[in-house]
């Protein structure tokens, strides 16, 4: 018999759905009671702990979605992933990045090819490139040592990499690595993005790292050549070679760019946009800034987690469980949102890089098969560090709409501070929040106790917290480059577990084809009314007023005439 196009047609779907029912009469309360539950809904790696106790779940049923896991094939499909089977069926291409922090002595095919040791000769070539420019040997046209980066890329070329500079910044060991240096990222096609790059930067001293896999993208192209403009202008033509360096696989368009293809540096159409931190794409700036050997430490600890993935049975995976946690949440309570909240300032540009990861890879309505889906998957991903989040968006998730959280918690401080005479030190102040607002989100306070405290009545309905919300607790030991891998890797393989149990290909994003398609139709017709005075036609009412709008502007300064920010 042949299996059912669709998850949701299976027994152990449906035997989920009929769950629902049960959970909804049971209160976080009752669950928080029994002890024995809370001990069993925790999983723990390498000093990770992950405590989901606080999910409105009961081991029953954790029991029905790894039988859900079962079937829907989810340690074959992981498997597939790591033996380089093409599981990115619409693009025909496997999806790898775990080889991107693989041991060198690993062996994972695609095409029957070890892609292990082209892995290494990049990284190898990075090492090599970014020990040079650390040095001082690497010079740019004035003889000056480069000591500032600027790394354009968009999308996946930027979020990921900035996340881990971010949290990187104030982490002593790499914070000590990148003395005297400045790394910075330019993605938006916005001027004003352009500069705030370069703002206070000397092109004597700067290099310019272009991150676009075919070098054809549009905001990055534009953006490289305003940035080329810009080294020129003050240093002339011949010292583009010596301040731009490309990460891309079309060595034809660097070239003619003017940058030599020698200081270009491959990645692969098995590593997606948003899954490439760990290519060129990040491994590059990030070792131009701190070293190589603080980035190889990140590589190890996404590693570390690979390897939990692959090999830990379902029961104690921390992203599988992480996966399925999820799957039930969306589709079968019916929460579209997610909200990431790590209590440490570092980590304040994970939410934005997992919204990325997340919402493109699984914001899809067809199967892998093309089949329209029944049911909703993806998840409204936002955040925003602790304790910042409390004073903005937590009256809603505390009284409004149920938005399941990720809370995320260090014990061990990057930067430790304490106050002779205080109560606690700033990072115990800041974590005594992490572990109470859980807590505050699944007991909530009910009106009996309101009164108890001699509330005025009227108060009573404002005051009063219906609880019952869920949220899962992550704590890691420190936040090292390490952790930092380890941290990406875990939300990595949980969205692909989604992606593996509703059926969709996570690996694709046909979805942002569309508005670049209906952009070009714009620019061409900007650059015609522009430039010879073609009337906007071609568009509907609404898009032709507001092109109309726009072009009765003339601009500040003619098209002919180079004008860069001013900054």
């Amino acid at each position: 018999m042949a299996s059912p196009a669709l998850i949701c047609d299976t027994e152990q779907w449906k035997a989920l759905q009929a769950h629902v029912g049960a959970i909804q009469k049971t209160h976080l309360r009752d669950l928080m009671a029994d002890a024995d539950r809370c001990k069993a809904m925790t999983a723990e790696f390498e000093g990770i702990f992950l405590d989901y106790s606080r999910q409105q779940a009961t081991g029953e049923t954790i029991e029905k979605l790894l039988k859900l896991a079962e079937a829907a094939k989810l340690k074959e499909k992981i498997e597939k992933m790591f033996k380089g089977e093409k599981i990115n069926s619409t693009e025909n291409r496997s999806v790898l990045h775990v080889a991107l922090r693989a041991p060198r002595d690993a062996v994972i095919n695609s095409d029957g090819v070890n892609v292990v040791p082209e892995v290494w000769s990049v990284k190898d070539k990075i090492k090599q490139f970014s020990d040079t420019f650390r040095s001082g040997s690497w010079v740019g046209a004035t003889g000056k040592a480069l000591t500032n980066v600027v790394s354009v890329g968009i999308g996946g070329s930027f979020l990921g990499p900035l996340f881990v500079h971010t949290a990187l910044q104030t982490d002593p060991e790499a914070a000590e690595c990148a003395k005297g240096r400045q790394l910075r990222f330019l993605a938006n096609v916005d001027p004003v993005d352009v500069a705030r790059s370069i703002k206070d930067l000397d092109p004597e001293t700067t290099l310019v790292v272009v991150v676009s896999k075919t070098f054809t993208t549009a905001e990055t192209m534009l953006n490289a050549r305003t940035l080329k403009e810009w080294i020129i202008s003050s240093l002339g033509p011949q010292a583009v070679s010596k301040h731009m360096i490309a990460v891309s696989t079309n060595l034809k368009l660097v070239k003619e760019f003017g940058i030599d293809p020698n200081n270009a540096f491959a990645f692969w159409d098995w590593v997606g946009g948003r899954y490439s931190v760990c290519s060129a794409v990040g491994v590059l700036p990030l070792s131009l800034q701190y070293g190589f050997p603080i980035v190889q430490k990140f590589l190890e600890g996404a590693s570390s987690i690979d390897n939990h993935f692959y090999s830990s049975s379902f029961e104690k995976n921390i992203p599988v469980l992480l996966g399925l946690l999820s799957v039930w949440n969306v589709s079968f309570l019916g929460y579209p949102a997610r909200a990431i909240l790590p209590y440490s300032q570092a980590l304040e540009k994970l939410a934005p890089h997992i919204q990325q990861l997340s919402m493109e890879s699984n914001g899809k309505g067809v199967s892998i098969d093309g089949v329209q889906l029944s049911f909703e998957t993806g998840e409204i991903d936002f955040g925003e560090p602790g304790t910042n989040g409390q004073h903005s968006f937590y009256q809603l998730i505390h009284q409004g709409r149920v938005i399941p959280c990720d809370f995320i918690g260090v014990v061990k401080s990057q930067q430790p501070v304490y106050l002779k005479g205080e109560t606690v030190s700033n990072h115990d102040e800041l974590m005594s929040n992490f572990f109470a607002q859980p807590d505050a989100l699944a007991y909530g306070k009910t009106p009996e106790q309101l009164q108890s405290e001699k509330v005025p009545e009227h108060l009573i309905p404002h005051k009063t917290f219906k609880g019952n919300r869920p949220s899962l607790s992550l704590l890691l030991p420190q936040l090292s480059a390490y952790e930092i891998g380890q941290l990406l890797s875990i939300y990595e393989h949980r969205i692909a577990v989604q992606g593996f149990i509703w059926g969709i290909n996570s690996f694709d994003q046909w979805g942002v084809e569309l508005g670049k398609s209906l952009a070009s139709q714009v620019r061409k017709q900007l650059h015609g009314s522009r430039m010879e005075g073609k009337p906007v036609e071609g568009f509907n009412h609404s898009t032709s007023s507001l092109l109309a709008r726009y072009l009765a502007v003339k601009p500040s300064t003619p098209y002919d005439t180079t004008v860069m920010p001013k900054v």
